[in-house]
């Protein structure tokens, strides 16, 4: 990883500064007040793991723009790309004159995702855009409409993903009417099971099948859709075993299955995609956040009977694959490749686990540490905000870049850029154990 900047946190002024407090006036005068910001720093560089503000301020991240920039902000493949990509054009859409960048990020996609069928591939924008997609996909294959997610699921800001995410606020109150035909079901949350731990596997699989076949009917189902690792809902995992029982059953009643990828994508969890560690081989898989760099794409791959069951002209959208974002991605993966990005998310969580392990033992507060690879969290008991968001702030005052999670907002979850140096790391950890001593 080359940056041309120093890698080690410095704080010149209070967090935010001055500059900071000027520039977030503006935004206060100028932006819309329901798009929110953690942590009004106001950035001017990023590279490796960190990120300078306008105050020169160096913060350590521990949030990668929520998964985002696993390879890095800036990493030298992808700007070298973007750049040359750049001075040749920069937009022409896909659908009218396309481009060999497209098809490559479309190729790579179809090799790397889980599963050794034949595969197709088609690019959007946003995750949630890539998650509308699938469900389209999946209900005009089967010539069904329902679909099935789970609690404490996060799948987008639209009005489809919306019915399908299960927190209320911020992201779905009073925006609704929502999209029909969506289901919900219990997710396999060991540490928040009624009857513990050990019987959630077994458990969440009777109620899930139960409701399936009870209150949908598995013949109207379309798809199950599931992230392999809750996201937003608190970086669940699900209890063992659950997910590939769930695949084996979607299988026997010709549900499509589809992977929510979008966060554990690309590296993050210490293998190229969350599904391999839970032995399941969706029939749709959505990615985008650590798919480019830092460039806006999205992708739904899946098998190619199901995609290519579409009608030419139903698939597409006029950024969908912009030139730019897929030379970013060609390069980041390349990145992931050269520089074993899996192998570096495994080495995160053997330095971070450890020690939020720790914690968890001292602080009564605390109720489980959870995650794979360098998507890690701890879940305070109680199920309220208030602690994981104070926790955060005086991370935030001490230049850590922290992000809270959770159904219940009772979440602190850690998303440090893969390429993040070790020392930054550790000290990362030291200013999160202060910041407990100092909030509990």
């Amino acid at each position: 990883m080359a940056t041309g900047i120093p890698q080690r946190r410095v704080l010149r002024t209070d967090i935010p500064g001055p500059r900071s407090a000027e520039l977030h006036a503006r935004k206060i005068a100028a932006v819309a007040s329901g798009v929110g910001t953690t942590l009004p720093a106001y950035v001017v560089r990023a590279g490796g793991g960190i990120v300078v503000d306008v105050d020169d301020n160096h913060l350590i991240d521990f949030g990668s723009g929520i998964a985002v920039t696993s390879v890095g902000n800036s990493a030298p493949r992808v700007v070298d790309a973007v750049r040359a990509q750049v001075e040749d054009f920069t937009h022409t859409c896909f659908m009218i004159t396309p481009y060999e960048s497209y098809v490559a990020v479309a190729e790579r996609l179809n090799d790397l995702t889980p599963g050794d069928h034949e595969k197709r591939t088609a690019l959007f924008i946003s995750g949630a855009e890539a998650v509308e997609n699938a469900v389209k996909i999946a209900r005009h294959h089967t010539g069904r409409s329902a679909v099935v997610a789970f609690d404490h699921a996060y799948h987008g800001r639209t009005n489809l993903t919306m019915a399908l995410t299960a927190k209320n606020m911020p992201y779905k109150h009073r925006f609704g009417p929502f999209a029909g035909e969506i289901h919900r079901v219990p997710m396999a949350y060991p540490y928040r099971w009624p009857s513990g731990s050990a019987t959630c596997a077994d458990q969440a699989f009777e109620a899930f099948t139960t409701a399936v076949r009870v209150q949908v009917g598995s013949d109207n189902v379309a798809a199950v859709i599931v992230e392999p690792i809750q996201g937003e809902g608190g970086f669940i995992v699900p209890a063992p075993g659950f997910l590939h029982r769930v695949a084996e059953w979607c299988r026997d009643e010709g549900i499509l299955l589809i992977a929510d990828e979008i966060q554990t994508g690309f590296c993050r969890t210490g293998d190229w995609f969350a599904s391999t560690h839970e032995r399941i081989v969706p029939d749709l898989i959505t990615t985008a956040k650590g798919i480019a760099g830092g460039l806006p794409l999205a992708a739904v791959t899946g098998r190619a009977e199901i995609m290519d069951s579409v009608h030419t002209g139903g698939l597409g959208g006029t950024y969908g694959g912009n030139p730019i974002a897929c030379a970013a991605a060609l390069a980041a993966i390349d990145t992931m490749h050269a520089e074993d990005l899996c192998g570096k998310a495994r080495r995160i969580e053997a330095i971070m686990r450890p020690r939020l392990d720790t914690l968890v033992e001292r602080y009564d507060q605390l109720g489980e540490a959870r995650g794979r690879g360098a998507m890690l969290a701890v879940e305070f008991a109680e199920p309220t905000p208030a602690l994981a968001g104070a926790v955060s702030a005086a991370c935030h005052r001490a230049g850590l870049i922290t992000l809270t999670a959770g159904t219940f907002g009772n979440v602190l979850r850690f998303l440090p850029p893969l390429v993040i140096g070790e020392d930054l790391l550790t000290e990362g950890l030291d200013i999160l154990d202060a910041a407990f001593q100092e909030v509990l």
